[in-house]
């Protein structure tokens, strides 16, 4: 039992920029590659969980969100720029956040997306509203609450491109995230 609790499995971080108003925005702002990430159970990255828009169309109405490559926003935006690194977690804390992510699912209208952190970010000022988050600093807590990683290499204020700065990543693919698919890459 106690071997399989242990067992090593993958979750996958993926960066993304869409070409959307807002990631061109923010892309100028920080001259980061990317300025979006999800986080997702699936090799495939079939089910990707982060904050972010409700409805490809509008980025005023944001919050909980699953994506996939081929719907919601990034089906939306098809050019779509992407890096998806792997990180190896034991069983237990797989297990733990994907009970987490699926209770979050479920409870998605209690959640909102946090665009007064998201704002105060940019001037290196923390923002925390509880049930809001914006997409780094909720990937940011699900890895710090189950312990994948620590707040150090992130930061106090996270970026998408911060993930990078994680040395227990592996780099499986970087190109256009409609053309991902994890068995060619590894």
């Amino acid at each position: 039992m106690n071997s399989k609790r242990n067992r090593s499995k993958q979750i996958y971080i993926v960066l993304s920029q869409t070409g959307t108003l807002l990631s061109l925005i923010l892309k100028k702002a920080t001259g980061a590659k990317y300025n979006h990430v999800s986080i997702s159970l699936d090799p495939d990255l079939h089910t990707m969980y982060s904050f972010g828009r409700k409805n490809p169309c509008n980025p005023f109405i944001g919050g909980f969100v699953t994506e996939s490559p081929d719907n919601g926003t990034f089906a939306h935006f098809p050019s779509t720029e992407a890096k998806v690194l792997a990180i190896n977690v034991t069983a237990h804390q797989y297990d733990k956040i994907k009970r987490k992510l699926e209770m979050m699912q479920c409870r998605a209208p209690i959640y909102h997306y946090n665009y007064l952190g998201l704002f105060f970010a940019a001037f290196q000022i923390r923002y925390k509203k509880k049930n809001a988050f914006y997409c780094s600093e909720f990937v940011k807590e699900i890895l710090i609450n189950y312990k994948v990683a620590r707040e150090k290499p992130l930061g106090k204020i996270t970026h998408p491109i911060s993930f990078l700065n994680l040395n227990n990543t592996k780099p499986v693919y970087e190109g256009k995230l409609k053309a991902y698919r994890l068995h060619e890459n590894v």
